[in-house]
């Protein structure tokens, strides 16, 4: 993914540009998991255990530069937790969509959705 700086400047479809901004495994599923309440890294951490820390920190500083995802300031050092920004909840009914569309293609195909930690809720 090109970050905010070297995004295209022209897109031949409105789908391009979406899947550019959001598109990849881990930045989905990390917006996924803000949608349900705001998390402190070590949750996130814990939620995508196949995620490795480099990548984590990766995503989220690509998610902050997109303008998708703030570092709230906690009252306790240590404590900051990651939430969607405006723009962000802008992507909630694509990713309630997105959740639906694999709850379908899973029962489609018979796989099994072991989610990590709490279950992502609609």
């Amino acid at each position: 993914m090109r970050g905010v700086n070297r995004l295209g400047a022209r897109y031949r479809c409105p789908v391009e540009l979406a899947v550019d901004l959001v598109g990849g495994k881990w930045k989905t599923v990390l917006l996924a998991r803000l949608k349900e309440r705001p998390h402190r890294y070590g949750e996130l951490r814990k939620l995508a255990p196949g995620l490795s820390d480099k990548m984590l920190t990766s995503r989220l500083a690509e998610l902050q530069e997109l303008g998708f995802v703030a570092r709230v300031p906690a009252t306790e050092p240590g404590r900051d937790a990651y939430a969607l920004t405006k723009a962000g909840e802008r992507l909630r009914p694509v990713l309630d969509a997105l959740y639906r569309y694999g709850l379908e293609a899973a029962a489609d195909r018979a796989v099994v959705i072991e989610e990590a930690g709490s279950p992502l809720t609609r």
